[in-house]
């Protein structure tokens, strides 16, 4: 199995992308975000967004100084990116979203109202509508620490191969992630989950 119900964690979550396949696994839809994120820029208006080779900026967002977008990239309306934050490999920002200072953000998805405060790292992740990362926690991305690097997701009580070797967290809506938390890669997170203050989440660990 490596597919799943990705609306189980973000219902709304084909009404942003209705052009992905319905049941595409979330480690599968960031593995090629890059090239979604290309598609989707054409049909982006130059009138709501400005244009800079192909990062795109809703008009109505706030982009401090100091922020690098390397392409691609899209920021929706009314989002608010703090200084020092660095976005790179295809990320997307739905409205309302806040970056704070310092973070980095690498090929990932944040859906609207959801909260990045500062010195973050999120890393080939899906961000639920209306989450909250508090100051320091980490969506690893990556296990360097094993010769099989492949990562592993706990499914509906199984242990399911995702085949790729870099992949962060699938976070449902309303989830709420502590200071200074670690997320291991191939974290999946339920809606309304609450992970606390300095908590490790090793979900493979826990499962066996």
């Amino acid at each position: 199995m490596d597919k799943m119900d990705i609306c189980a964690f973000i219902p709304q979550f084909y009404r942003e992308f209705p052009h992905i396949a319905k049941h595409e696994s979330p480690w599968h839809i960031i593995e090629k975000l890059d090239d979604i994120l290309r598609n989707m820029l054409g049909a982006l208006s130059k009138e709501e967004y400005n244009f800079t080779d192909e990062v795109a900026v809703h008009k109505s967002a706030y982009v401090e100084n100091g922020v690098t977008f390397k392409k691609p990239a899209i920021i929706g309306k009314d989002c608010t990116v703090k200084a020092g934050s660095y976005f790179r490999n295809g990320v997307y920002l739905c409205s309302d979203v806040g970056i704070g200072a310092n973070c980095e953000i690498k090929q990932s998805i944040i859906f609207s109202k959801s909260r990045i405060a500062h010195l973050n790292y999120v890393g080939n992740s899906i961000i639920g509508n209306d989450v909250n990362l508090e100051a320091g926690s980490v969506l690893a991305n990556h296990f360097n620490e094993y010769k099989n690097r492949t990562i592993r997701v706990v499914l509906d009580d199984a242990i399911v191969d995702t085949g790729i070797t870099k992949f962060g967290s699938l976070i449902g809506d309303y989830g709420r992630v502590g200071a200074n938390a670690v997320l291991n890669p191939g974290t999946l997170l339920t809606p309304g989950s609450v992970v606390g203050r300095l908590q490790h989440v090793d979900q493979l660990k826990a499962s066996t």
